[in-house]
């Protein structure tokens, strides 16, 4: 492997972890220089319904329906652990498989505080002038553990 391989790896493994460390430090501004402009998210093995695609100032809104930032922000706290990353890169585009477990707190009247999603991450990147950025991320679900109304109260708290 040459020298630019590992550059490119280990930049955009960064990347990929940093998106978990911004997220629960609630850096909007440095989870938004992540990704391109436009980004893809398919939380389907959560969620159901249809992966979403459109700006990732939408994905990071405090208005929009279904956004990262009004959810995350309604929360006490989060902690998104992205660990064994392994990359693929093919010219100017990357994908990358990581393990990923979030764990999400918000005391309510629903029963328990927490609520921790077990998974994977399915991550494309794309290189720009700017570095490596995230344009799509997939979630496949593999457990389920806790409170799922403390999603849906944070939600709701940041929207009132």
């Amino acid at each position: 492997m040459d020298v630019r391989a590992l550059l490119d790896r280990a930049e955009i493994t960064d990347t990929v972890v940093r998106m978990g460390w911004c997220l629960d430090r609630r850096d909007w501004a440095g989870l938004r220089a992540l990704f391109t402009d436009r980004v893809r998210t398919d939380y389907t093995a959560l969620w159901g319904g249809e992966p979403q695609e459109g700006p990732v100032d939408q994905l990071l809104s405090t208005s929009a329906q279904g956004s990262w930032r009004r959810t995350m922000d309604g929360l006490e706290a989060t902690q998104h652990l992205i660990t064994n990353v392994l990359v693929d890169v093919e010219g100017d585009e990357a994908r990358t498989t990581a393990n990923v477990v979030g764990v999400h707190r918000l005391a309510n009247p629903h029963g328990s505080p927490l609520w921790t999603v077990g998974g994977t991450y399915d991550i494309r990147l794309v290189r720009l002038s700017t570095g490596w950025r995230i344009r799509a991320i997939t979630q496949d679900l593999a457990w389920v553990e806790g409170n799922q109304q403390v999603l849906f109260r944070a939600a709701m708290r940041h929207a009132a």
